[in-house]
This record gives structure tokens, sequence and C-alpha cells, in this order.
């Protein structure tokens, strides 16, 4: 049965607000430590990376507490009301930090925030995983979240911009602190009070390794492989971004307006994608989004200084695919999870926090491949570039991401748990061998 209307606005409200909270940990934090607290740049990377890090022990293990903790409390409820005030908490101090914060300070809230941060969102997308059986229903409510975490973003990227801050780190982050302060809770309460928790009981087994469900689970290998792949895609542009519009475009002060354009066309594009996955497997339309966003991107390399427009179609054609790369995985991962039902498992809480944690693990690889590359080419940000640099930068940023989506393709494309074993498992007839 389709989920209410109401049912999925409420559980995808939250997206939104998470969003304008995480957007500025990476747009507007570390600049705003470096430039006007005085903590050296190194420094700052260090602290963050080390954040980082911890955030990625922490996912899987308060995946492992929600399946631990027993059904009968509201077992997601529970966690995401710890969690929230946490979060909040070392958020406030991170963003309207007193005048004497240093290294010290951006480490100890950013752990207390991360941890804030695991314990909210990873019970939210296991939620959502477990409110429906239906193979379709599944990408209505990712996609439900996705929407918001969207709108979310684009209000975190214009809003400061709007009150005249774009320029000015310090307001700007007060500004959003506030937002995120304020519309979170009610975020929460919503969904909390009016979405059902479907969560059922856990087992001993529920406290194994997390690398024996990578080991055992094919489907759910296989699936996280590639959205590792794509996700360090993804994360190569985001990291070279500014780099790219700065040096090569020559046109730092077009930043803003395409990033909106970019993630505007991600929340047009959309409803386009669902359509299509109600036609079509999810992982062949994820598969052919990729193929959309490469096509688009294998353009980059011809541009240079001056070419904006013809860089905003591509932000915009290449944006077209964002929906699908944000809903159709997470959607995909809520399928894998029957695969582990087959065979006598129940975790959900635990692979959705092997599936946060490789979020990090993506982003952390994009910047720690593709910024000692762009070093190696003689690229500098102090000293004009030669022209082999900026060809570097150019490739670095627009053909290396289409080669890690190609691999990431291969890999979805015969991705063995599809609607056709979805109805199987939920007819009783399948079995474990059958998605191998």
């Amino acid at each position: 049965m389709k989920a209410a209307r109401t049912r999925l606005l409420a559980y995808g409200l939250p997206g939104a607000p998470l969003a304008v909270a995480g957007l500025p940990l990476y747009v507007y934090l570390p600049g705003f430590y470096v430039e006007q607290l005085g903590v050296g740049a190194a420094l700052v990377g260090a602290v963050l990376l080390a954040a980082r890090l911890w955030d990625m022990v922490t996912d899987p293990l308060v995946g492992a507490l929600a399946d631990r903790l027993p059904a009968g409390l509201g077992r997601r409820r529970l966690l995401m009301a710890a969690g929230g005030p946490v979060l909040l908490v070392g958020l406030w101090q991170l963003f309207v930090p007193p005048a004497s914060a240093g290294a010290g300070h951006l480490l100890l809230w950013s752990l207390v925030l991360y941890l804030g941060w695991s314990l909210v969102t990873v019970p939210y997308y296991t939620w959502g995983a477990e409110l429906s059986d239906d193979y379709h229903e599944r990408t209505r409510l990712s996609a439900s979240r996705e929407i918001f975490v969207m709108a979310g973003t684009v209000c975190a990227l214009a809003l400061p911009t709007l009150l005249g801050m774009g320029g000015e780190p310090k307001q700007a982050l007060r500004v959003l602190a506030w937002v995120a302060v304020i519309a979170l809770p009610a975020a929460l309460a919503v969904t909390l009070l009016r979405v059902p928790d479907r969560s059922t009981g856990a087992g001993a087994r529920l406290w194994n390794a997390p690398w024996r469900t990578l080991a055992t689970n094919r489907p759910f290998l296989r699936l996280l492989t590639a959205f590792v792949l794509n996700g360090i895609a993804n994360g190569l542009p985001a990291t070279l971004f500014v780099l790219y519009v700065h040096y090569v475009l020559e046109a730092p002060e077009w930043t803003g307006p395409l990033l909106l354009a970019y993630f505007l066309a991600g929340a047009l594009g959309l409803p386009l994608w669902l359509r299509l996955a109600r036609r079509w497997e999810k992982h062949r339309v994820w598969a052919l989004s990729m193929a959309w966003a490469s096509a688009s991107f294998l353009w980059v390399p011809a541009l240079g200084s001056g070419d904006t427009t013809a860089f905003l179609m591509i932000c915009v054609l290449s944006g077209l695919s964002l929906g699908a790369d944000m809903a159709l995985p997470a959607a995909m991962q809520a399928d894998v999870l029957d695969y582990d039902r087959a065979r006598g498992e129940e975790r959900p809480g635990l692979l959705f926090g092997l599936w946060a944690m490789a979020v990090k693990l993506a982003l952390a690889l994009a910047a720690g491949i593709v910024l000692p590359l762009l070093e190696w080419s003689g690229f500098r940000t102090d000293a004009a570039n030669s022209g082999a640099a900026l060809t570097a930068l150019a490739l670095l940023y627009g053909l290396l991401p289409v080669a890690l989506k190609l691999a990431a393709m291969g890999l979805v494309w015969r991705f063995p748990v599809g609607r056709r074993w979805h109805q199987a498992f939920h007819g009783d007839q399948a079995s474990p061998s059958t998605a191998g």
C-alpha cells in the first residue's frame, strides 16, 4: 500500500534542515577558521580529517546499536531524539564560536556534531527503508527525503547571498546556525510524531563485525562498491569546483549562481527519474543517469577563460542527474535489506551505518586522490599557472569522474536484486542464491 502523501512529507521533512546544517561545514567553516580565527590552513584540514575519520567509526556503531535496542522502545525515534540536541549543540559551538576559539575548539565540537549527526541520520535513513515493502514505494520515500535535502541545500546557498552575506562567513554561519536550531527540532518533531516505526526485533548476531556483512551479502557489497565509485566521481568536481571556476573559467563571481543552477536542475530532474524508475528497474535508471552526467561532463576540458555560458549549460545538464544519484541508490539499499532477510538476517541499522560510512569515505578519497595529483601537476594558487597545470585541473575535474562513473555503471547495470527478485521474495519464492 502506498504511503499517504502526509507520511511522505513527514518523513522527508528533516532532510531540509539537515542540509542547511551540513553544507556550511564544507563551504564556509574551513575558511572562517583560517581567515577570521587565525587557525593554520593545514591544521584546520588535519582537524576536519580527524573528525571525519571519527564519523566513519561512529556510523556503523550507531547502526549496530539501532539494531540492538528493543523494537518496542521505538528505537529509531529514541536515537534521533537523543541525537538532535547533541548535533545542534555541536553545530552552534562550531558556527558561533567564542573569539578565543582555536584548533582544540574546532576538534572537540566537530566530534560532538558528528556524533549527533550519526545518531540522527543513520536511524533516519534506516527508518525510510523499513516504512514500506513495496518496490516503487521505497523509491518515493527516498525521493521525498532527497527533495527536502536539495531544497535545504539551495536555501543554504541562497540565503547568505540574499541577505548580503555571501562574502562574510561569520555572519553567514550565524544565520544558518539559527535556521538549523529552529527548523531541525520542528522537523524532527513532525517525523517522530507522524511516521510509524516499523522496526523489528534484533538478534545476537547484530554485534558481529561489520566486515562480515560486506563479505557475506554480495549484492550489498556490489552496490556499496558502485556507490563509493560514483561518490568519488561526484566528490572530485565538488573538491575542484571553486578552483576550476576561478582559474580555468576566470569567473569567481559565477561560483554561487553556477552552484544554484546545478542544484535547481537536480530538483527539477528528479520527477523524471522517478517516472522512469516506475517503468524500468531502479538500477538501470541509475546507470542511465550516470551515463547522462558523463556525456554532459565530457565537454568540460574543452572550455577556457570566459566560457561561463557554456559551463552553465553543463551545470544544468549534469545537474539533472543529481536527483537520481541521491534517491535511487538509497532505494536500492532498502531492497538489499530483503536479501538479508531472505537469509534469516535482520540488521538494517548496521547496513545503513556502513552505507553512511561509505559516503564519508568517498568524499575523503576524492580529496585524497585529486589534491595530490593537482599539486604534482604544478598547479598553484599563489602564482600564475602554466597551460599544462590548467589542463591538468580541467582533466581531473572533467574526465576522471567520467571514468569512475563508467566503472560504477558496469557494476549496477546487471544488479541482481531488482523488481523480479523483489516480487519473488515477497511471494515466498526467493532464496539467497537467486541474487548472488
